[in-house]
């Protein structure tokens, strides 16, 4: 049974604003990432994983439960990292964690100690004064502190600075070593990329393709970026590269003699000895990354909408 399931998901908040038909489950032991840019309806999804919305179709489950009938239960053991961070200001801190403790039962603090030594947090200053970072680094503090096996991370590193962030990737890495369960919302490829064993793409509400992420990491496409000596050379190849069906042309850049293509890597030997054929200045590979793959939906040119299936990677 999944620790974390979705299925048919639903609000709609009208004028194409909400989110339609999401479905995705997430099992013990697996960093889930949840791709997209601000507003395309992750934190709306994680709202209601957490129970704080009532879907209008659909439901969420967590470890079984239902997220809105039994969202007390559910937030009592799962650790949650809100994306917009809104702390008691009247507070410091230092209190702010004790009453973190107590609501929790926690009374042992050696965990929370090392989490707060780990972040570099000094929680002692007003929360009303604390900067964004500060702020992050608590409310992770905060949402790791009673070692829950089930986590919800909602742009878990913004406010961070570089060093921070790095920090904070080695530390998920670490949680998913130890079998915890956790669902990663993000727009930062490499966040994603580094850390997750399953990814869905969303866009304006709908999930857009949802795949496992070493599937894109060895995809067998490969693609391959080619510069000729000669505009001649360059001609030559553009003629005869039509006769080739195993090659996919991508973009020609005539004024640079260059071209851009894709093949398979069954057809790889095919291809190099097509190619030595050709004057070529140089001849390199050119790596198909989380980011390639995210921009193939979000070019604006592109109208990919809906109907993600498992281990949807694709090259069209």
């Amino acid at each position: 049974m999944p620790v974390i399931e979705i299925e048919h998901l639903t609000k709609d908040y009208g004028h194409n604003r909400g989110i339609f038909d999401i479905s995705f489950s997430i099992n013990k032991g697996e960093v889930y990432g949840f791709l997209g840019p601000n507003g395309a309806g992750k934190t709306t999804t994680i709202r209601h994983i957490m129970g704080f919305s009532r879907p209008q179709q659909g439901h969420t489950l967590v470890n079984g439960l239902n997220s809105w009938e039994r969202a007390s239960d559910i937030q009592r053991e799962l650790g949650y990292l809100p994306g917009e961070i809104a702390l008691p200001e009247a507070l410091t801190g230092t209190q702010f964690i004790k009453m973190m403790a107590e609501l929790r039962g926690i009374t042992d603090m050696t965990h929370t100690q090392a989490l707060i030594k780990k972040f570099e947090l000094d929680p002692s200053g007003s929360l009303k004064r604390m900067s964004l970072g500060m702020k992050r680094k608590l409310a992770i503090v905060t949402a790791f502190m009673h070692d829950p096996a089930v986590l919800v991370l909602d742009e878990p590193t913004s406010g961070l600075d570089p060093m921070m962030q790095a920090l904070f990737i080695d530390f998920i890495k670490e949680e998913k070593e130890k079998g915890k369960t956790i669902l990663l919302s993000s727009h930062i490829f490499s966040e994603i990329d580094a850390t997750c064993d399953k990814i869905s793409i969303i866009k304006d509400g709908r999930l857009i393709s949802s795949f496992v992420a070493n599937d894109l990491r060895h995809n067998e496409i490969k693609t391959f970026k080619l510069e000729f000596k000669s505009e001649e050379a360059f001609n030559g190849f553009n003629v005869d590269v039509n006769a080739q069906q195993e090659i996919e042309v991508l973009s020609l850049s005539p004024h640079k003699h260059q071209a851009i293509v894709s093949i398979n890597d069954n057809q790889i030997n095919r291809f190099i000895s097509f190619i030595s054929d050709y004057d070529l200045k140089f001849f390199s590979e050119k790596k198909f990354t989380l980011e390639d793959y995210f921009m193939k939906f979000y070019d604006r040119s592109s109208n990919a909408t809906g109907g993600a299936q498992p281990n949807a990677i694709h090259r069209n």
